[in-house]
């Protein structure tokens, strides 16, 4: 009886401590979410603070139009193309600084110094590089006899000129990962692999990358969730040019809701990329889930 009594009062105990973290998440999610929801099927007007439902006028609108499509499409490709590259080499990095040599420290530090600078610092860094007169990539085309190229000015090299500098920050962040992966794994493992035979090449594809499968897997899950809500990047590099060849999702809500008060297609924006990114992160986790089994 008496242990009942304790058990009930532990678990009151804990659930009083949780609470007030419990109420924060919640107030700092559900409410915006469901607000957003909301205001999703409404056209709003800012400026009178009128309300009028209108269904889901606002979300057929949005998918009928170019735009929207265009800044979706923008949005995967980047996803696609960034996360997959950096966690490709941050996997290459981890492996060709893997065991004990004299400048490791100094090598891991240069690596992961672009993760540490502020996002709007390496986008100004990376569009002086970029400049079309007087930036280090055409000079150096130009001393090679070619010509100079419109990185942020020409919309078929746009999206990928903001891929490499995405890369160039966060490649880091997958070889931290990785790296920390590999060094969990035993020595006596590599070592009973050699005495059977397996060259260097056998032991990184049947041996090491089977077992940093979930740590690949889990940056691959937390690089994908970032890159699909890019918008500082676009903001900073392009503003979403040239001809909106670098519009993204988050870009295209933002635009909607700062700059034309749609507030209405704003929410419905943010809902259909909600979902989408909520399909990406059950799909990971579900990935997940079946490597730790």
């Amino acid at each position: 009886m008496n242990q009942g009594k304790d058990r009930i009062a532990y678990n009151a105990f804990f659930y009083l401590i949780f609470a007030p973290a419990l109420l924060v998440v919640l107030f700092l999610t559900i409410y915006p979410m469901s607000t957003i929801f909301y205001d999703s099927f409404f056209r709003y007007d800012f400026i009178t603070g009128a309300r009028e439902f209108i269904g889901l006028q606002n979300y057929t609108r949005i998918i009928g139009e170019e735009l929207f499509r265009r800044s979706f499409i923008n949005t995967l490709v980047f996803t696609i193309s960034a996360s997959f590259l950096e966690v490709f080499l941050g996997v290459l990095l981890a492996f060709l600084l893997y065991g004990k040599f004299k400048g490791k420290r100094i090598a891991s530090l240069i690596i992961i110094f672009p993760m540490i600078i502020s996002t709007m610092v390496i986008c100004a860094v990376w569009q002086t590089f970029f400049h079309y007169e007087i930036g280090l990539f055409n000079y150096i085309l130009t001393r090679l006899g070619l010509e100079p190229v419109g990185w942020l000015i020409d919309k078929n090299t746009a999206l990928s000129s903001i891929i490499l500098v995405d890369i160039w920050q966060w490649t880091p962040f997958a070889y931290l990962i990785i790296q920390a992966g590999m060094g969990s794994i035993p020595e006596e493992l590599f070592e009973a692999a050699r005495i059977d035979g397996a060259r260097g090449n056998q032991i990184a594809f049947k041996i090491t990358l089977p077992i940093l499968s979930g740590q690949i897997l889990l940056v691959l899950m937390l690089r994908t969730l970032d890159t699909f809500r890019l918008f500082d990047k676009v903001y900073a590099l392009t503003g979403g040019g040239p001809a909106n060849s670098t519009q993204t999702l988050s870009f295209f809500i933002y635009r909607e809701g700062f700059s034309f008060f749609n507030f209405g297609r704003a929410s419905a924006a943010s809902v259909i990329t909600l979902f989408f990114v909520a399909f990406l992160a059950l799909f990971y986790v579900r990935k997940l889930l079946r490597e730790d089994s």
